[in-house]
């Protein structure tokens, strides 16, 4: 197999290229990873992410929350908003007056 940027050299790098174009600097990123055992999707990402900027009022399982889950994702945010809704609401003096 030939190098996938020179089209020079045998390849003996991951992501089909030469060692030289392996380690020239911003080169290596121009090609995506060729194993199967590569991350792949969003990615996983480690840390403290921020809050997301607004709460979602979509139900839990709908495919509008899992649209806003995946864009939180992209945008490296935290998946779950304090304020989003959930399934149980919260429980409130009006609904406490509602059961006695």
């Amino acid at each position: 197999m030939i190098c996938r940027h020179c089209n020079q050299a045998k390849v003996n790098r991951p992501r089909g290229l030469c060692w030289s174009c392996y380690y020239r600097p911003g080169v290596r990123d121009q090609y995506p990873s060729t194993s199967k055992y590569a991350r792949r999707g969003v990615g996983n990402f480690c840390g403290t992410p921020p809050v997301p900027t607004a709460a979602t009022s979509a139900r839990p399982g709908s495919a509008e929350k899992i649209a806003i889950l995946a864009e939180r994702a992209r945008n490296k945010q935290s998946l779950w908003h304090p304020d989003d809704v959930t399934m149980n609401p919260p429980v409130t003096a009006e609904l406490l007056a509602q059961a006695c």
